[in-house]
């Protein structure tokens, strides 16, 4: 019997666990505020902020949209992070991706604080995933584990192949795949023959961004699919790495779109009450 995981199950039950704490952090007088810097010149990430901002609402988070034109300096971005960095009542900053040309994304990113970067893709929280130490894990790994938990598979024990070594997603996601005990297989979108390696998974997370890179003759009816991949065609409509007719050849697959992109909206909001647990301490918080 084949499966579509769908991710809305999974971040609605997410949210409802952050409705919570943010009503326990507003009872100790403690607002949570979340900051999205976003540079012009891409409608999907602003559109992707504003939808960020809705949920905060929704949720009770004080939500603040930083726009800068698209000939912004590094300098100033960098200004403003440090400003927000050192600003208590901010606990979760973003910066929304891509940047223009002339800015270098990767040290702009790092400057945001490890304890406010609630996307998981600064260095010390990399470090922290693969040490299974404190940390804002990231959030789109975390969403592809626990879309296929809340569906009631395991990657302990399993062969899982990992396609795609990506450094947002696919690389963090082969690590926390490791701690939790699963035989991880890593290829890429090089790899010869994909099939081979497929055929012998029980489960399979696809990370590389090529749309329609898993065919069904590829997969076989065991199969879970969890496809993290996002592209847009031709026509504008959205889809993954894997093509939507392998749910027909597999026991489950994830949908692109309403699937991993889902859940990972819901956990950016769980990395914030990490965030909060990190940065103030409990006798404050009373």
């Amino acid at each position: 019997m084949t499966l579509e995981l769908k991710g809305k199950p999974v971040a609605d039950q997410i949210r409802e666990e952050v409705l919570r704490e943010v009503e326990a952090w507003k009872a100790r007088g403690i607002v949570p505020k979340l900051c999205t810097l976003i540079v012009e010149g891409d409608p999907a990430s602003l559109y992707y902020a504003e939808a960020k901002g809705r949920a905060a609402e929704k949720l009770g988070i004080e939500y603040e949209l930083h726009k800068f034109p698209a000939t912004v300096s590094e300098g100033l971005l960098l200004d403003v992070i440090g400003r927000l960095n050192r600003d208590p009542e901010v606990h979760g900053i973003m910066l929304e991706l891509p940047l223009p040309a002339h800015l270098h994304a990767p040290k702009i990113a790092e400057a945001i604080l490890p304890q406010k970067d609630i996307d998981g893709l600064h260095p010390d929280n990399l470090l922290a995933a693969i040490k299974e130490t404190t940390g804002l894990y990231p959030a789109t790994p975390k969403a592809c584990i626990a879309l296929l938990t809340q569906y009631g598979h395991t990657v302990k024990g399993k062969h899982v192949v990992m396609v795609g070594r990506g450094a947002t997603v696919g690389l963090p996601l082969m690590h926390l795949l490791l701690n939790a005990g699963a035989t991880v297989t890593v290829c890429t979108s090089k790899t010869p023959d994909l099939s081979v390696h497929l055929k012998q998974a029980d489960i399979a997370f696809v990370a590389v961004g090529r749309a329609g890179l898993i065919q069904p003759e590829m997969v076989h009816e065991g199969l879970i699919l969890i496809d993290a991949g996002i592209n847009e065609t031709a026509d504008g409509k959205i889809v993954g790495d894997v093509s939507a007719d392998c749910l027909a050849s597999s026991a489950g697959l994830s949908p692109t779109p309403g699937g991993v992109g889902t859940v990972t909206t819901a956990m950016l909001f769980r990395n914030l009450m990490d965030a909060m647990d990190l940065q103030i301490p409990v006798k404050e918080a009373r």
